[in-house]
């Protein structure tokens, strides 16, 4: 990475060569959409909840596709070379878990539900601005040049992949200060997306007090003693939320210009060490090519790639459903009712022991995998399947919490079953922490029958 500029200030930074796009330094900040009403309002925050989801799912997709195994062919070097860059992608992934966290606070202060729809992957136009696309892509060139793209400055030009470079012409509409109901705007970044929430929250704030802004129920926010980041802000008013969309922001682009420890900085030495890499040795495969498929075509991508080897899909299949079980209790964590203190500290640590001891190993498993027949010769990976609300916003206590029980249940059967089959060992290695979650909620379920009777 370049070194601070000379001269004592260390706030020029943003007029740095970024790194890798010569050439490429500034424009000007854009001003912040327009946002006038709470509708509004709570419309760019299901978009920052929604991006936020799916470009943590890009990075894990990447982080997936990286070879870790001794029969991959990597010399100790490239090895040493693919673990640190795994190492960043988690780290990065892990704050944007928090910045999906933040988003959901901030909704729930304003008095709406927590939002974790999102359209299928991939998301290239009609549903966002047509310059943020959001795709699965294995690590490579591509995929970390969509990742700068995604997380720069605003004050800083560089292009997208070509991969993304398609621009479609269905641009949404802007919203005007007439508008009664909440309309698409046209944001061209995430920090572009969350100043202008910044400044919705000001605007409605000086329009009708903190007292009418803040509605949501503070037992409703998820904290840092809850969820262990120091970061992690509960939103209660303007200077909370403030400091939550502050952290967002640092942390993908930079503070005050300076992005060398932000996500866009980290990720800029990330793409010149793979090109140094691959350009000392071309033969250098540190990733497998897998693309995203689905077990079955879902109605809003038409023309997604779908699993025609029986037991590529079944294993595919273990993932959704972890996946999901997932979404369900993130959605409990954050729409529970009579939960006690330690029930919802249970439901935390189930959602980030799901995705650290199951999805991650079975992500790694699927990008090994053959897509089949229809396909030859590729390699299948996770499509993170969005499932219909119905089934992952589950309203009631007890059924929601027997629901999940009894999906663990289920993908635990199945990975004994497919831990069986020559060259799936490791999924039978799964069954014990996915019997083990189950087992933790289970044994509230018990205390509480004990209790009632």
């Amino acid at each position: 990475m370049p070194a601070p500029a000379e001269g004592g200030n260390p706030a020029a930074p943003a007029r740095r060569m970024v790194p890798l796009y010569r050439g490429a330094t500034t424009t000007t900040t854009r001003p912040p959409l327009p946002v006038d009403s709470r509708e509004q309002l709570v419309y760019l925050l299901t978009q920052a909840a929604e991006l936020e989801q799916g470009i943590l799912c890009e990075y894990l997709f990447a982080l997936y596709s990286l070879k870790r195994d001794p029969g991959d062919g990597l010399d100790p070097e490239q090895l040493a070379l693919v673990t640190r860059w795994g190492d960043t992608l988690a780290q990065i992934a892990v704050q944007e878990m928090l910045h999906l966290t933040l988003a959901t606070n901030l909704l729930t202060a304003v008095g709406a539900s927590p939002h974790f729809h999102r359209p299928n992957f991939p998301i290239r136009c009609q549903w966002y601005p047509p310059d943020v696309q959001v795709a699965l892509v294995p690590f490579g060139e591509e995929g970390l040049r969509h990742f700068l793209y995604l997380e720069r400055p605003d004050d800083v030009d560089v292009a997208d992949a070509e991969l993304f470079s398609v621009v479609c012409e269905c641009r949404p509409l802007t919203a005007t200060p007439a508008t009664l109901t909440a309309e698409p705007q046209d944001y061209t970044t995430v920090g572009h997306l969350y100043r202008s929430i910044g400044h919705g929250f000001a605007r409605l704030v000086e329009r009708y007090g903190e007292a009418e802004v803040f509605i949501g129920p503070p037992e409703a926010q998820a904290t840092r003693e809850l969820l262990g980041w120091s970061e992690l802000v509960a939103v209660t008013d303007l200077a909370s939320a403030e400091a939550a969309i502050a952290t967002i922001v640092e942390q993908g682009e930079g503070a005050d210009g300076d992005w060398r420890e932000a996500h866009f900085g980290r990720l800029s030495t990330v793409l010149e060490e793979f090109l140094a890499a691959t350009q000392a040795d071309p033969s250098f495969e540190p990733a497998r090519p897998a693309q995203p498929a689905y077990v079955r075509r879902p109605p809003d991508q038409p023309l997604a790639v779908v699993i025609s080897d029986p037991l590529t899909a079944q294993v595919a299949d273990v993932f959704d459903a972890a996946h999901q079980t997932l979404l369900q209790l993130l959605c409990r964590l954050f729409v529970h009712d009579e939960e006690t203190d330690r029930e919802v500290d249970t439901l935390a640590g189930a959602a980030i022991g799901l995705m650290a001891a199951v999805l991650r190993p079975l992500g790694s498993v699927l990008t090994t995998l053959p897509l089949g027949p229809d396909h030859p010769g590729e390699l299948a990976g996770p499509a993170f399947f969005m499932v219909h609300p119905s089934q992952f916003l589950l309203p009631w206590r007890e059924a929601a919490w027997k629901v999940m029980i009894q999906r663990l249940g289920v993908m635990a059967d199945a990975c004994v079953r497919l831990g069986c089959e020559p060259g799936l060992e490791r999924l039978a290695e799964l069954e014990e922490p996915v019997r083990g979650l189950a087992a933790r909620l289970q044994g509230h379920l018990d205390e509480r029958a004990a209790a009632a009777g």
